[in-house]
């Protein structure tokens, strides 16, 4: 089997058409068709169930189908290193985070990087849990992926630092004039939770610190985004945690944020599935160096 024939069967997957996948690919339908029968010989069974009106996956299709999202991923990504190692006009490295790195410490890396390295393009993907972001650096949809270190990981794990996590209130609660704050002194209070928000061992991360300080937290309302978790925790919604590196980002000056008294922070790493060389090396080395709080965790 060829590469460019796992790239004509995902094409007729994506589009679910013979037909549409065809026009997408510039080939004829035939010459189609005759790819795929090709690869279904290689494989020893069907992939596709033609339809009068579009195609779908046979049972072997959806097995064969992540191996060959990777494999085509794979190349692309060997294409980019290549190409952004060489320092290639063109070459790009694809990034992948949570929406809270994203928008909290990441422009400003990518801004140095632009002027460090503008033959070399940057492409962020972003998601909106830590597993999502495991799941599709896996799969191969970036080169690099920022975020906690993951549990369970084959490839390289480099370690960058640390996020702080801080309390967000509005100027006018009676807590703003503090600098931190005790858990248990917020057991009254309602919270903006956030569904980005870590697990630990299954759990989210408030409702087990909280369960700890003797309390269970009590929900205003449940947000999409860290940085609208912090908008409405700014308007008075309710207490909300977030990336000190977020705050700021998100509301300007507009809240108090508290630490935590003791102290939270989270570990923060860049991993990828393969060694780090060229443009991936460098962009690690510029991110550990931007670190608010440089690195302090090993792995």
């Amino acid at each position: 089997m060829s590469l460019r024939q796992m790239e004509y069967f995902l094409t007729v997957v994506e589009e679910a058409s013979f037909t549409r996948a065809a026009e997408r690919l510039h080939v004829t339908q035939p010459a189609l068709s005759h790819q795929i029968k090709a690869l279904e010989r290689a494989v020893g069974g069907p992939l596709l169930e033609r339809l009068p009106r579009g195609a779908r996956l046979t049972a072997m299709g959806r097995a064969f189908l992540p191996h060959a999202e990777r494999s085509v991923r794979s190349a692309a990504q060997a294409r980019r290193a290549a190409r952004a190692a060489a320092g290639a006009q063109g070459g790009e490295l694809h990034i992948a985070t949570v929406h809270a790195i994203a928008v909290g410490i990441l422009p400003d890396v990518f801004a140095r990087w632009r002027t460090a390295h503008p033959g070399v393009a940057l492409v962020l993907h972003e998601y909106a849990t830590t597993e999502a972001l495991e799941d599709r650096i896996e799969r191969g949809t970036a080169d690099l992926a920022v975020g906690p270190p993951p549990d369970r990981w084959s490839g390289p794990v480099v370690p960058i630092g640390a996020e702080d996590i801080v309390l967000v209130v509005p100027f006018d609660d009676p807590l703003a004039g503090r600098a931190s704050v005790r858990l248990q002194e917020l057991a009254d209070r309602f919270w903006v939770r956030c569904a980005m928000e870590p697990l630990v061992d299954g759990v989210p991360f408030l409702d087990r610190a909280c369960a700890r300080a003797g309390f269970r937290p009590r929900t205003a309302v449940r947000t999409e985004h860290t940085s609208t978790a912090v908008r409405m925790a700014a308007a008075g919604v309710g207490v909300t945690t977030a990336p000190a590196h977020v705050v700021r980002g998100a509301v300007g000056e507009d809240c108090a944020v508290l630490a935590v008294n003791p102290p939270w922070a989270r570990p923060l790493a860049v991993f990828s599935r393969v060694e780090q060389a060229g443009a991936a090396a460098a962009f690690t080395e510029l991110l550990a160096a931007s670190w608010p709080s440089g690195p302090r965790t090993g792995r």
